[in-house]
């Protein structure tokens, strides 16, 4: 498991049981719902092992320059690169961050709800394996690899201004998103949490494509995230849940209608779309918040199917591999 094509090639159970195979001195393994590897750095990585597409890997298409991975079955960065993160950051730390590699993220997080069940039901575990690790109590932060682009940081319901700020020193930038791992488990934890970008695009469709460069600068990234937490002063980041009020004050407040009237008239699409996503008084909140330009935002983020301008190469050009 050294290239990240060794992880966008097995199906979800293959990866379960080479990650298992990989980690066999150490893992705690829930069989189909998660993998956790004990560390000494108070902190713990996240990824989850399933992708969205149906098939699995069996050619990868590579830009010239093998920056770029695509395939005809869906390239499955999402979260595919997670994965890979993961592992490249634990070789690179000199002081292991913990890892928790979970299944079935895609369709509602079912393995972190596992994963909180054995935490919060006094840490047990099924058959008899005993109880999660007590220094699993003392994490400082959560950071999830699994997020498009390359310097994206989304913190879903958590409110910590100053993990934000920390986390935006280093070169990360908030963005929206509307569910991930962490949005189960950081709650449950108590401990501030972050999604970040793993270099994948288009997920969710079998245009996906990988850009490998940064997904090495994310892990480069990391690795100093790790080193910082390994350090006793670094600060504990405790879970602040983020409180929406929204007051009706007006009638544009008390929104009635599917789409709401005062919406600018290019955003009447994207609300509709978003709301397959997301409630009306999620949007509504949003909206409130962040004004109108969070509607194009969110939209983008979540329905984006075109190649950013940095990322255009000759793919078409680019050959297929066993």
């Amino acid at each position: 498991m050294n290239k990240l094509e060794d992880f966008v090639k097995p199906t979800q159970n293959e990866l379960f049981n080479m990650l298992l195979k990989k980690y066999r001195d150490v893992a705690i393994a829930h069989f189909g719902n998660y993998i956790l590897i004990p560390g000494q750095a108070p902190i713990m990585l996240l990824a989850h092992m399933d992708t969205v597409h149906e098939k699995p890997v069996k050619h990868i298409c590579k830009s010239p320059d093998g920056n770029i991975l695509m395939s005809p079955q869906g390239i499955g960065g999402d979260d595919r690169c997670g994965v890979y993160a993961l592992v490249k950051v634990h070789e690179a730390s000199l002081i292991k961050p913990w890892l928790l590699f979970t299944c079935n993220e895609e369709i509602g997080g079912l393995g972190a709800e596992k994963f909180v069940m054995d935490y919060s039901d006094d840490g047990r575990l099924p058959k008899g394996k005993g109880r999660l690790p007590e220094d699993i109590t003392k994490m400082k932060l959560l950071i999830e690899i699994d997020r498009k682009g390359k310097n994206d940081a989304v913190y879903y319901g958590c409110n910590n201004s100053e993990f934000e700020k920390y986390i935006t020193s280093k070169g990360f930038i908030t963005a929206y998103g509307s569910f991930s791992d962490i949005s189960v488990i950081a709650p449950v934890m108590g401990v501030a949490a972050v999604n970040l970008s793993s270099g994948y695009y288009n997920q969710h469709t079998l245009h996906e494509y990988i850009n490998c460069k940064q997904i090495g600068a994310v892990i480069k990234s990391v690795v100093e995230i790790v080193a910082d937490a390994a350090k006793p002063d670094f600060p504990k980041y405790e879970y602040i849940k983020k409180v929406y009020k929204l007051t009706p004050s007006s009638k544009a407040d008390v929104v009635e209608e599917y789409v709401p009237f005062d919406l600018p008239s290019d955003m009447v699409q994207m609300y509709s779309d978003l709301l397959e996503l997301y409630t009306q008084n999620e949007l509504e909140l949003y909206r409130k918040e962040y004004g109108n330009q969070i509607i194009t935002q969110l939209y983008n983020e979540e329905f984006s199917s075109f190649y950013d301008t940095d990322d255009v190469l000759n793919i078409i050009d680019g050959q297929f591999f066993e």
